[in-house]
């Protein structure tokens, strides 16, 4: 039996050794998780391309010994990233951009199909495209006095909802890809004109953990 200063010695070790522990893990999820998604995406576009480009040119990759498509690591990424900025480049062009606004209306009233991309197409051009929505972080008191949430506005009205005087305002989740849409008050909302957006939605989704640059 331990006695009881050697008792307390060992206790205190267990906890630094559970700090370091826990001080690794801080350290190393958020890089690990990150290469492993950045890997994951690596893989599983490399792992598209051979299949595509054999589809149509079945004479330009070989095979191994086991029956599968040779491929060149890395290659799919590149050609991916290359061929989206190549779009990107030339999305505004007059033609281009008249081919692009007829598959739009096309995707957009197929029945079905017009639900998934008309969302998938609101969620990019909400982030990155000419139609940003979470470019205005708010503070928003939607639960009790003097309790507030960090929130980016979406609308600057809701007159389509048939009430005046309200903004709608969307609150992301914290360590989540989700949210929640409110129609509040004007009076309810208080615009951050010192944080950018970027580093306000950074605050709300690590749980305001992460810091807000100065």
């Amino acid at each position: 039996m331990l006695k009881p200063k050697t008792s307390l010695i060992v206790s205190k070790l267990l906890k630094k050794i559970f700090q370091y522990f826990l001080q690794g893990l801080a350290v190393l999820a958020p890089i690990g998780i990150t290469i492993w998604v950045v890997l994951s995406l690596f893989n599983f576009v490399d792992d598209i391309l051979p299949n595509i480009v054999h589809s149509i040119f079945p004479s330009w990759l070989e095979k191994d010994a086991e029956g599968n498509l040779k491929k060149i690591p890395g290659l799919g990424f590149i050609v991916v990233i290359i061929i989206v900025l190549f779009v990107g480049r030339i999305s505004s062009s007059f033609i281009f951009s008249k081919l692009v606004k007829a598959l739009d209306s096309v995707l957009e009233n197929t029945p079905g199909i017009k639900f998934i991309y008309s969302s998938v197409k609101d969620f990019f051009e909400a982030f990155a495209g000419n139609k940003k929505k979470f470019d205005k972080p708010v503070l928003v008191n939607v639960d009790a006095e003097n309790v507030w949430r960090v929130g980016f506005i979406t609308q600057k009205d809701a007159d389509d909802f048939e009430i005046k005087d309200h903004l709608v305002v969307y609150v992301p989740h914290s360590y989540a890809i989700s949210g929640i849409t409110y129609l509040v008050p004007k009076e309810k909302v208080r615009v951050l004109n010192k944080i950018t957006a970027s580093d306000a939605m950074k605050f709300a989704v690590s749980g305001g953990v992460t810091d807000v640059a100065d």
